[in-house]
C-alpha cells in the first residue's frame, strides 16, 4: 500500500471514529431522559448579511457592537476560521442552504434564481416531519418557497408597515448603489434608516419568527431567520443614531498596489468618508445584534434552549476600507472569513473555540448530524460535528475553497498559505472593476500567517513553487470532484485550464428578473 492510499485509509478510519464519538457524546446527556428525548431537536438558523467575522467581540474586536453574539459564542462553539464558498450573497446563500458548491447549484451570479430542481434545507427537513419556515432575506430571486412551508420576506414587511404606519412617519430614502456617489450609498454620513426600531424590517422578521416558534408545539421546527443587516446602506433605526462615531475608526493607508487594484468606484472616498462608512456599518451591526439577542432570548424563554440547535453565520464577510475596498467580491480575508457559532444548551460544549478550517458548505451535513438525522447523499460539505463536540481525531479541512465566477477567480487557502487564481479574461459586470484590470491569467500567493494583512504577493517566489502547485492542484481537484454543470469538464485540460473552464459563468437567465415579487 503506497503512502497516499495509507493516508486516505487512515482518514476514513478517523472519520468513522469521530462520528462514533459524536453519537456517544450527543446521546450521553439524554440517556435516561425518557420518551421526550427521542424527539428530534429543533433548528434555528440565523443568517446575517455581509457580517465580517473580525467585527465580533468574540474575534477580538474592541468596539463592543456584538454583545449578544459574543454571549452566544460563550454559550456554544465558536469557529474562528470559517469561510464562505463565494464572496457574494446569492451564490453563497444557495450553496449553504443546499449543501452544494455554487457551480453545482447553477447559481454563481447575483441575479440568478435558485433552480427548482435543487433541494434545500426546507425540503430535506420538511420530509422528515419538521415544520419549516424561511423568514427574511433568502435571495431565491424568484417566487418559489423552495421547500419551506412558511416564507416571509421584504414584501410582507412592506405590507406590514403599510397597515401599521410608523408613529413618527416613514422617512426612508431610495438606495441607489453605483448611481449615487459612493459616499451616499455607503452611508458615510451615518444616517438612520428613517424608521423607529419597532418599524424596522429586522424587528418584523424577529416578531414573525417568535410567532412561528410558539405555534404547533407537537412537531419540531426548522426555522431560518435571515437579516438584511449589516449590508449597505447599513440600516439602523433612529434610536441608534450616534451609537458609533466616525472618529472611532481608522482611515486605512493604501499601498501603491492597493491603489492600482482598488475598484474605481471607491476612489472618490475621502478619509472622512472612510471613517463614516465604518461607523454606519458598526451601528447597523449593533442593531441586528440586538434583534438576534431578542430572538434567542425568546427561544430560551419558551424553554427551547436545550432542545434547539442554534446556528449563526453570515453569508460572506465584508471589507471595511482595507486595501481601499468597501465590498466583498474578492478573496482578502475580511471578505471571505465569516462568523460561525453553534449552540445547544446542555448538549453541546460551552465556550469551545475551534481553529480548524471549515467552509459554509459544511454547515448542512453538520446540522443533520447534530440533529440526529441521516445526512442526505450527494452533498459537497463535510460533517464537522466531531469538531463541534471535540471528538478525538476530528479535524477540519486541510484546504478551503471559494469561487467568484463573476470575475472568474477562485481561492484555495491552507493553514498558512492562500492562492488566488484568475483568468483575467472577463470584463467585470459587478461595478467593482479596478482602474487597471488584468489583461491575462494571474496568480496571487500570500503567507497569511506571516502576512495577515495580505500585503506581499509571493506567487513569483521560486521557493514556494511546490506550495503554489499543491494549492493549484487542490482547486482543480475540487472542481472535478464536485462538477455538476450542464456540460462535463472536457478531457485533456491542464489543472490551470480546468479551473478557468469551470469558472466561466453558466447560470441560466432569471425569468423573474425585474418583476415585483
Amino acid at each position: 500500500m503506497d503512502d497516499e492510499s495509507l493516508r486516505r485509509r487512515s482518514g476514513r478510519v478517523a472519520v468513522v471514529l469521530a462520528r462514533l464519538a459524536v453519537a456517544i457524546l450527543l446521546a450521553a446527556p439524554q440517556a435516561f431522559a425518557g420518551d421526550a428525548a427521542r424527539r428530534p431537536p429543533n433548528l434555528l438558523l440565523i443568517v446575517d448579511d455581509d457580517h465580517a467575522a473580525g467585527t465580533l467581540g468574540a474575534a477580538g474586536d474592541p468596539h463592543g457592537a456584538t454583545p449578544h453574539l459574543d454571549a452566544l459564542a460563550r454559550q456554544g462553539v465558536y469557529f474562528e476560521r470559517a469561510y464562505c464558498n463565494a464572496p457574494l450573497c446569492t451564490p453563497s446563500r444557495q450553496s449553504f442552504i443546499t449543501g452544494k458548491l455554487p457551480h453545482a447549484t447553477g447559481v454563481t451570479r447575483l441575479p440568478t434564481a435558485l433552480p427548482e430542481s435543487m433541494r434545500t434545507l426546507g425540503h430535506l427537513l420538511g420530509e422528515r416531519g419538521y415544520r419549516t419556515a424561511a423568514i427574511g432575506k433568502m435571495h431565491f430571486n424568484g417566487p418559489s418557497s423552495h421547500g419551506f412551508e412558511l416564507r416571509r420576506d421584504y414584501a410582507e414587511w412592506l405590507k406590514h408597515i403599510g397597515s401599521h404606519p410608523p408613529p413618527r412617519g416613514d422617512r426612508r430614502k431610495p438606495w441607489r448603489p453605483m448611481i449615487d456617489p459612493p459616499a451616499t450609498w455607503l452611508n458615510a454620513r451615518v444616517e438612520d434608516a428613517g424608521l423607529d426600531a419597532e418599524s424596522m424590517d429586522a424587528t418584523y422578521f424577529v416578531n414573525r419568527a417568535i410567532r412561528f416558534m410558539k405555534a404547533d408545539a407537537g412537531r419540531p421546527f426548522a426555522l431560518v431567520v435571515s437579516f438584511y443587516e449589516p449590508h449597505a446602506p447599513f440600516h439602523f433605526p433612529e434610536e441608534s443614531r450616534g451609537r458609533f462615531r466616525p472618529e472611532q475608526f481608522p482611515a486605512w493607508r493604501l499601498s501603491e498596489r492597493d491603489r492600482i487594484e482598488q475598484p474605481k468606484v471607491f476612489r472618490t472616498l475621502s478619509e472622512a468618508d472612510v471613517r463614516g462608512v465604518q461607523a454606519a456599518y458598526y451601528t447597523s451591526a449593533a442593531f441586528v445584534d440586538e434583534q438576534i439577542g431578542r430572538l434567542v432570548r425568546a427561544l430560551d424563554d419558551e424553554g427551547h434552549g436545550a432542545d434547539t440547535l442554534v446556528v449563526y453565520l453570515s453569508d460572506n464577510g465584508y471589507m471595511l476600507g482595507q486595501h481601499g475596498r468597501f465590498e466583498k467580491h474578492c478573496f482578502y480575508e475580511p471578505a471571505v472569513r465569516v462568523p460561525l457559532i453553534v449552540r445547544q444548551t446542555g448538549r453541546l460544549p460551552a465556550g469551545r473555540r475551534v481553529t480548524d478550517l471549515v467552509e459554509l458548505v459544511d454547515v448542512l451535513p453538520t446540522i443533520f448530524s447534530l440533529l440526529g438525522q441521516p445526512i442526505p447523499p450527494g452533498l459537497h460539505g463535510i460533517d464537522q460535528s466531531g469538531l463541534v463536540v471535540g471528538a478525538p481525531g476530528a479535524a477540519g479541512r486541510p484546504v478551503v475553497f471559494s469561487e467568484y465566477n463573476e470575475n472568474e477567480e477562485a481561492m484555495a487557502r491552507s493553514d498558512r498559505y492562500k492562492l488566488i487564481v484568475g483568468t483575467g479574461r472577463r470584463a467585470r459586470k459587478d461595478g467593482y472593476a479596478p482602474s487597471n484590470p488584468p489583461t491575462g491569467p494571474y496568480e496571487r500567493l500570500y503567507d497569511v500567517q506571516a502576512d495577515p494583512d495580505e500585503t506581499t504577493d509571493l506567487a513569483a517566489d521560486p521557493r514556494l513553487a511546490a506550495v503554489k502547485a499543491a494549492l493549484l492542484r487542490s482547486l482543480s481537484e475540487r472542481f472535478r470532484a464536485t462538477w455538476e454543470g450542464p456540460k462535463p469538464i472536457p478531457a485533456g485540460l491542464t489543472e490551470r485550464q480546468t479551473i478557468g473552464w469551470c469558472l466561466t459563468p453558466r447560470d441560466r437567465p432569471n425569468p423573474w428578473a425585474g418583476r415585483h415579487m
